[in-house]
């Protein structure tokens, strides 16, 4: 099967070329006085909610000095790991890693410290766990959140335009499947001057969620896009809700999407938990922000990150222990508490100190009640291969050229099929 990125040849080219002088194992630390000062570059993306956390952690271990890099979006830090993977040098001692781009890195694991240790056995739901696990038993990765979906929402646009707007009404209102939502969202879009939810792109993403094998067969192979009808429906169906003006038109993470926060610029949003610090910054001032038990066609996850150990890292013990202390299921409610990233660990989802959860930007809402009954939904968990990123950006440009009116339906989609094939998979 060939490679399904130019870019994941380059890399694999670059590790061939450097990998005389790449560590192994965890040669760089073993031996190494463990009070010894030592500095730990930690690379993440959006929020994790972390910050605290390496306070926290540097006061209780005073020879520890963190040095955080925080990328402002997920493509950012995944095009820096890839191109320094494949440079053979200047990755973090701590690399977060997206569940989506995961299975790529899965090809270079022997590029990765093995994380596998009894202090960390059963933390996590064994789906995360497997996900980051290869095929001889090594973990290269460690679990930080997963995404349950709710639906973030604006109660005074509803109420303005006469739909319910209390919490348990809208997810009465929503329940069903994705033709509801989208028919609730034309009732809304008739009596208001915003956009039913943000983004094309973020809706096919949680439509994409829902479905078992959306890219490739669980072999690996890929499935031509051409013939890919569940896909080319979804398809279909956001670009007729785009025709009825329901979407606003955004590229999420773009500065117009960041700017509508503050403009009324949409009523709705698919809402996994880590979602809802993203939401809280850019709509920082704005009243009326809630969360309802709810979620088109039942439930769905989007993303959950892992955090892995470069071998590149001259300090892989250290670095191991501050992942394994910032994953463990403490930690990451304080996460919660601070970023909305819901935990994977099995102790935390158990824990009162979640569940009793509430925000008091989201009008108070009970996220942790919300969000763990949202997980408790989610039914399908997507097979995700070494080609899942690409062939779905396929299918998200040509979202994205609708959206930004460069391009109509029809044509939009042809040229995903040009993209596909010249991914050279099939």
């Amino acid at each position: 099967m060939k490679r399904s990125l130019a870019l994941l040849s380059v890399v694999a080219l670059g590790l061939a070329a450097c990998s005389s002088n790449t560590p192994a194992g965890d040669e760089s630390s073993a031996g190494a006085d463990p009070n010894a000062p030592v500095t730990l570059r930690v690379a993440t993306f959006n929020e994790f909610g972390y910050e605290e956390l390496f306070t926290e952690y540097m006061a209780d271990h005073p020879n520890v000095k963190i040095e955080h890099k925080k990328a402002a979006t997920t493509d950012e830090s995944r095009d820096n790991l890839n191109t320094r993977l494949a440079a053979g040098s200047g990755l973090s001692d701590i690399e977060a890693v997206e569940v989506d781009w995961l299975p790529e890195l899965m090809q270079y694991a022997d590029k990765f410290v093995d994380l596998t240790n009894d202090d960390v056995k059963d933390r996590w739901l064994e789906w995360k766990t497997a996900a980051a696990t290869t095929q001889d038993g090594a973990l290269i990765g460690y679990g930080t959140d997963i995404g349950p979906e709710a639906v973030c929402y604006r109660a005074d646009l509803f109420e303005a335009a006469g739909l319910p707007s209390d919490r348990a009404e809208v997810a009465k209102l929503l329940e069903g499947d994705w033709a509801k939502y989208f028919e609730v969202g034309k009732q809304f879009v008739a009596n208001s001057d915003a956009a039913w939810y943000d983004s094309s792109d973020a809706t096919f993403q949680g439509m994409v969620n829902q479905v078992a094998e959306p890219f490739e067969n669980p072999d690996g192979t890929p499935k031509p896009l051409a013939d890919n009808t569940e896909i080319k429906a979804i398809y279909d169906q956001i670009m007729q809700a785009k025709a009825d003006g329901l979407s606003a038109g955004y590229a999420q993470w773009s500065e117009d999407w960041t700017a509508a926060f503050q403009n009324n610029g949409f009523a709705t949003m698919l809402c996994p938990g880590w979602m809802m610090g993203v939401i809280e910054g850019n709509a920082a001032g704005v009243t009326g922000w809630d969360v309802a038990d709810v979620f088109p066609g039942g439930g769905g996850n989007w993303g959950g990150s892992y955090l892995t150990v470069p071998k590149q890292s001259e300090n892989q013990e250290a670095a191991r222990e501050l992942a394994a202390w910032l994953t463990a299921p403490e930690q990451q409610i304080k996460a919660f508490k601070s970023k909305g990233t819901f935990p994977s660990q099995v102790e935390a989802l158990e824990s009162e100190d979640l569940l009793s959860q509430t925000n008091e930007f989201f009008n108070d809402a009970p996220t942790g009640e919300i969000l763990a009954n949202r997980a408790a939904a989610v039914s399908v968990t997507p097979y995700k291969g070494p080609n899942y990123f690409s062939i779905r950006a396929t299918v998200t440009d040509a979202l994205n050229r609708v959206e930004s009116g460069t391009d109509d339906p029809a044509s939009s989609w042809d040229k995903a099929l040009e993209a596909y094939q010249a991914l050279g998979l099939s």
